[in-house]
This record gives C-alpha cells, sequence and structure tokens, in this order.
C-alpha cells in the first residue's frame, strides 16, 4: 500500500518546508505530493525552489505560481513581495512553474487541484461571505466536482486543514499549508483564514481495505527564522500570522 504525504502552500516557507519533509521520512512515507503556491512569498522563494529540486515530488501548480509569472510590469511595480520574489528566484524556477500542471490524476485513484479542478482561485470546500470560512453544502461541493471520478480530491489553496465526505462517496482533503498558517483576503469579499497555531501542516492519505486514512500532521519548526525573513521584506502581516497563525 502507498502512503502519501501530501504538502500544499509552502508559500517559500524553506523552514517549514525542512520541517515537514523531515518529519515525513521518519513517518516512511512512500510518495510526496505538493499541491502548489510554492514559492510566493517574502520569505527565501529561490532557496525553497533549490530545496525541492532535491526529492522526488508529484508537484501540481498554484494561483500565486501562476501570480508570479504572469506578473505585468504593472504588477511588479505595484507589489514589493513581488519584486523582491522575481528578483530572487532568476529565469530556472519560473520556467518550472510554468511546466507544471494545473490539475493531474494519480493512477491510484487521486485527483489533484489547487483551488477547484476548473479554477485555482475556488475555495472548494469553503465558502466566506462571513468573512470567515464555513463548509459549503454537499450539492454545491458536488457542482464543483462533477467530472472527477476518483475516490479521493485533494485541494489545497485556503490553507485550512479539511476532511469532507461526499454523498457520492468521494473523499476530499485540504492538507492545509505548510508555510503560512494564517491570511487575511480581500476576495471575493473580505476574509481570514485562521490556523491559531504556527505549526507547518500537511497531512498523510492511505488506502486501507476499508477505505482512505487520512493523518493531519502539525510540525513544530524554527519560525523565527520565517519571521526575521518577513521583517526584512518589511510584511509585518506575514510575521504576525507567521508567529500566531492569526490573520494580522
Amino acid at each position: 500500500m502507498t502512503r502519501f504525504a501530501v504538502l500544499s502552500d509552502i508559500h517559500s516557507n524553506l523552514w517549514a518546508l525542512d520541517a515537514v519533509l523531515a518529519d515525513a521520512r521518519k513517518k516512511q512515507v512512500d510518495q510526496l505530493i505538493n499541491l502548489g503556491d510554492i514559492l510566493y512569498g517574502p520569505l527565501a522563494p529561490k532557496a525553497t525552489y533549490e530545496r525541492l529540486q532535491c526529492e522526488t515530488i508529484i508537484t501540481i501548480k498554484g494561483n500565486q505560481d501562476r501570480q508570479i509569472y504572469e506578473a505585468t510590469a504593472a504588477d511588479i511595480t505595484a507589489n514589493p513581495t513581488l519584486q523582491f520574489i522575481l528578483e530572487d528566484l532568476g529565469q530556472e524556477p519560473l520556467h518550472w512553474m510554468r511546466k507544471l500542471p494545473p490539475t493531474l490524476t494519480l493512477a491510484e485513484d487521486i485527483f489533484l487541484c489547487h483551488g477547484a479542478p476548473d479554477n485555482d482561485l475556488i475555495y472548494l470546500l469553503e465558502e466566506v461571505a462571513a468573512g470567515y470560512p464555513r463548509i459549503r453544502p454537499d450539492a454545491d461541493i458536488c457542482e464543483q466536482v462533477p467530472s472527477i471520478t476518483t475516490s479521493l480530491i485533494l485541494c489545497g489553496h485556503t490553507h485550512i486543514p479539511r476532511a469532507i465526505q461526499l454523498s457520492t462517496g468521494q473523499l476530499v482533503v485540504n492538507p492545509g499549508s505548510v508555510g503560512l498558517p494564517a491570511y487575511h483576503d480581500d476576495l471575493p469579499v473580505p476574509h481570514a483564514m485562521e490556523n491559531h497555531s504556527p505549526h507547518a501542516t500537511y497531512c498523510i492519505v492511505e488506502r486501507t481495505a476499508a477505505g482512505w486514512t487520512t493523518a493531519f500532521v502539525k510540525v513544530p519548526y524554527d519560525y523565527q527564522k520565517a519571521i526575521d525573513a518577513a521583517h526584512a521584506r518589511g510584511r509585518k502581516d506575514w510575521a504576525f500570522a507567521l508567529s500566531t497563525g492569526r490573520a494580522p
């Protein structure tokens, strides 16, 4: 039986990534999966890219991976964090991200997406009209995955670990975020996503005779290094989120 370590939303947090990879090795997983939003962040984008090249990881892209390589001159001028990322990365990581698929189906009966199958900007499991995440009705989630027939669907994007069983019998799992435990966003409405601790988060999924098992893992790491990097880029909001797991 294959045990998968599922990672998502690393957001250039090298120190959290190292801790998760070390923990996954100790737990003797067979395969690593990465669901995107990999290098965007005011922390260590180039070093994170280089670290990932040392591993064999099944990887798809996320919306903020696209944000990096699709950035216009106006986008870059208006976003000092994006300026730092592009200067730090150079061209090779951009070529790598462009080649990553947006979705993927694995022979082990697993479908991978970052947000929703047809849109990496949509939260598959949650709606945020109230300003915080609430689980969508079963029918709404099923509407987002009408052509997906795999028994396991893996998604990221929200940074919130979830395991939701659908009326179709399919299990949808979000592993949470490796590198950013909380954030605030203005789209589609102002809302906060929070995990309330600074831990790096991932999950392990394994198929058994009874079905898929899911184990969410919270990994402690030296997050002060990430906080220092955020402060160096003038991102007090990231520093607060990294230290508390709460949105600024």
